[in-house]
């Protein structure tokens, strides 16, 4: 029988000693992995003080946990690790070439959410630059009545998860197949939908932005994220973003909205480029902790 209290303390142990931020969240989502049962049965167990019943083969259950421990306590991210992220009300799938969605693009999605409901607008269209795994237009899709969406992605590799995304999401949310369009391009190209130009209601992105010079500190993202996918182009990361704003500039009907993901070190004069651009109302939007996070952009 599986004690689900002392191995996820075993675990939590070794994740903390290797600096991992969340240790004992991580170690009880791989045991519930390893035993292939949910999280809420984990901590069931853990409270009742009793084991993991129904677990087909404990012995290796317990093996494939600590070897996943160890994967995890390398900084291997806990999403390659059990292939799914969890982002707004979705579960999507990610692997090897995928940025993994955090949970700061979940606020810039609400952000877009909230100000599409406020629209008097019965069927917006919105395009997701930089698609990624998907998360952004599709929990645009899944959450706003009658949305048409198009995402552009331009890796192979990520595409191959965003196709995979679109399925899986498809399989439950009846009309999705028809109401979301995954194309293959440059985000940053004047040719990427150009048959939309002038007629979208808001653009919503998360694009490369790190600073090529400023690797990041955390091993999950400098060691497994694509570079594709972080690094903005130039020293101050500036570079694909300003395009984007370029770009939402002729997809936008006038009056429609850019939302975008930025560092925390760009947002000022991210605000001021939109402005110069032809975003007369352009301002930045703090996340969680209170850092400037994303642009907000208004098409004049």
């Amino acid at each position: 029988m599986i004690d689900a209290d002392r191995l996820v303390r075993e675990g939590e142990r070794k994740l903390r000693a290797a600096g991992v931020d969340s240790p004992a969240h991580d170690a009880a989502v791989l045991l519930a992995h390893a035993c292939g049962c949910r999280r809420a049965d984990i901590d069931r167990a853990r409270l009742l003080g009793s084991g993991l019943d129904g677990v087909a083969a404990p012995r290796d259950a317990l093996r494939a946990y600590r070897s996943l421990v160890d994967r995890r306590a390398a900084r291997e991210p806990l999403q390659l690790i059990v292939g799914y992220a969890r982002f707004r009300g979705l579960i999507v799938d990610v692997g090897t070439g995928v940025f993994i969605p955090r949970p700061e693009t979940e606020m810039v999605v609400q952000c877009g959410i909230d100000w599409l409901n406020d629209q008097p607008v019965e069927a917006p269209r919105v395009v997701d630059l930089c698609a990624g795994s998907g998360v952004i237009g599709l929990s645009v899709a899944s959450e706003v009545a009658d949305a048409e969406v198009w995402a552009v992605e331009m890796s192979p590799d990520a595409l191959v998860w965003t196709e995979r995304n679109r399925r899986r999401i498809g399989s439950i949310s009846p009309g999705l197949d028809d109401s979301y369009h995954l194309v293959s391009g440059d985000a940053t190209s004047p040719g990427t939908l150009a048959y939309l130009n002038g007629t979208i209601d808001a653009v919503i992105t998360n694009p490369p932005y790190v600073p090529d010079a400023r690797v990041p500190d955390q091993p999950e993202v400098r060691d497994h994220d694509p570079r594709m996918a972080l690094y903005g182009g130039s020293d101050d990361g500036m570079a694909i973003p300003r395009l984007m704003i370029d770009r939402a500039h002729a997809l936008l009907r006038p009056g429609g909205l850019l939302v975008m993901e930025h560092d925390i070190t760009q947002g000022g004069r991210l605000a001021a480029y939109a402005r110069d651009r032809g975003f007369p109302e352009s301002r930045t939007v703090e996340d969680w902790t209170h850092r400037p996070r994303a642009l907000m952009a208004v098409k004049g």
